[in-house]
């Protein structure tokens, strides 16, 4: 697609998914032609993203104005190594959580899959236009659309409990962002004069540090997606959602929307330099390691597989968070690492529990029982996704950590390294006991798998959390970048 100019490319973005919403809805009572457009868009999709990474590694720096909605307020497009790092791990990722989705919501028989496809498009346009914000106004409509196109996911089932998790994960969204979020982009752009991001921040010496610290806690508390405690019940909420809206909602799109804004925020609005030097995110380093460690209890004690993987989430996404606040570049290279290691890890996670219910009927870690002798490629696809949420090598959670980590002992937060050397031992103490039950206990049951589709999903994905252990080039250079815009 190098015949494209790359205004172009940035527009096909946003529109190829949400293009593809339109197809979805006129092809719905064909299924098989459905589920191909959803796969085709996936990866027009993913070609034009990796053609905009060839250019941002090479140096450029892409933008696209869109419209002026007043004076001040644009809708605008500008690519940025971090946005491009949270596009790249999206991108490539709905490719693999389509092709579970078709085995998954078939295998399933579940209801109004033309919905499902149509709302999942359009959140992935919606994290397109997210992670190539070029200002803090562009940022919120696409934060809130992202809001709006994924509740119908949250809801899909229509129980009463769905519905319920819905109203709870729309409430808290919304509410948070309206309430928080928006008087913080307000009061940016009254003291700062701009809402576009820029290269070190807009903030030096516009506000004193106590007023820097508030408007930074308006900015975390307000980004709820990020689900820093106490705004973090949603997660574990949505939880009544098909397999594959989880795995929207913890690896591809929503809750990295979160942490991808918190980090956007700290490095282009604030600027690293003036949080270090005002002590704004000092206070977060406290919040974040509170949130870490007792998310981390709460799903040593969870039964429920999917509750545990959730409240697992709440914890990892810490991390970045963790990261932001100790504000040098080392964090923020571990906090860009972590982005794609916990993706591509947790979506495994996900996948290798949606495949054991298809199969198994089985949603408990207490029904775990030798069901990696029955189903190996789905046990041995979770082991290698847990041993990564561990942060273990050969596997990419180990790598954002290690930075994080380094970062922490660097500026002796000694309570930043407590957490994270804690955390990692209820990581393990949460995981490996659902891999001993699973392999070292007898099989009772013939061996069986879930549907092809689902199996070679899961697999890729596992394969893709050694891969970028092994061959960490491109994230790593992203997030390397990321400080010098």
């Amino acid at each position: 697609m190098n015949f494209l100019s790359d205004p172009t490319l940035l527009a096909l973005a946003l529109a190829l998914p949400a293009g593809a919403t339109l197809a979805i809805a006129m092809l719905g009572r064909w299924p098989n032609l459905r589920e191909a457009a959803t796969l085709l868009a996936a990866l027009l999709l993913f070609g034009v993203v990796m053609t905009l990474l060839a250019h941002v590694l090479a140096g450029a720096r892409p933008e696209l104005h869109l419209a002026s909605v007043a004076p001040g307020l644009t809708l605008a497009l500008k690519i940025d190594p971090l946005g491009m790092l949270f596009a790249a791990v999206a991108a490539t990722l709905w490719i693999v959580n389509s092709l579970y989705s078709i085995g998954y919501m078939r295998g399933n028989d579940e209801p109004r899959q033309t919905m499902f496809y149509a709302c999942f498009a359009i959140a992935i346009s919606a994290t397109m236009g997210l992670a190539f914000s070029g200002n803090l106004f562009t940022l919120f409509v696409f934060y809130e659309v992202l809001s709006l196109s994924t509740y119908p996911l949250v809801s899909h089932k229509q129980s009463p409990a769905a519905m319920r998790a819905g109203r709870v994960y729309l409430l808290t969204l919304i509410g948070a962002s309206m309430v928080l979020l928006l008087p913080a982009i307000v009061w940016t752009g009254l003291v700062a004069g701009t809402l576009d991001f820029r290269t070190g921040g807009i903030l030096a010496g516009k506000l004193g540090d106590n007023a820097l610290a508030l408007l930074f806690a308006l900015f975390v508390f307000g980004t709820a997606k990020a689900a820093v405690m106490p705004l973090h019940r949603w997660l574990p909420a949505a939880m009544v959602a098909p397999t594959p809206v989880s795995a929207l909602l913890h690896a591809v799109a929503v809750v990295k929307a979160g942490v991808f804004t918190i980090l956007k925020v700290s490095v282009s609005v604030f600027g690293i330099e003036t949080l270090q030097t005002s002590g704004a995110s000092q206070w977060l380093v406290y919040v974040a390691g509170f949130t870490i460690v007792a998310a981390s209890i709460i799903a040593l004690r969870a039964d429920d597989l999917k509750r545990r993987l959730a409240y697992s989430t709440i914890g990892q996404l810490s991390y970045i968070v963790l990261a932001a606040a100790l504000a040098s570049p080392v964090a923020v290279i571990g906090a860009g690492l972590h982005i794609a290691a916990h993706a591509v890890s947790k979506i495994t996670l996900f996948f290798a529990a949606g495949s054991a219910y298809t199969a198994e009927h089985v949603t408990r870690v207490s029904q775990m029982d030798g069901i990696g002798r029955r189903m190996p490629w789905t046990m041995g696809a979770f082991a290698i996704g847990a041993l990564s949420m561990i942060g273990l090598p050969p596997t990419a959670g180990f790598l954002g950590k290690w930075f994080i980590l380094d970062a922490a002992t660097g500026a002796t937060d000694w309570f930043a390294v407590g957490v994270i050397l804690v955390s990692t031992v209820l990581n393990a103490a949460y995981f490996l006991p659902i891999l001993t039950r699973a392999f070292l206990r007898p099989a009772n049951g013939p061996r069986q798998e879930a549907p092809l589709a689902m199996v070679i999903a899961l697999t890729v994905t596992a394969a893709g959390t050694i891969g970028l252990f092994l061959f960490p080039g491109v994230p790593f250079r992203l997030a390397s970048m990321i400080m010098g815009g």
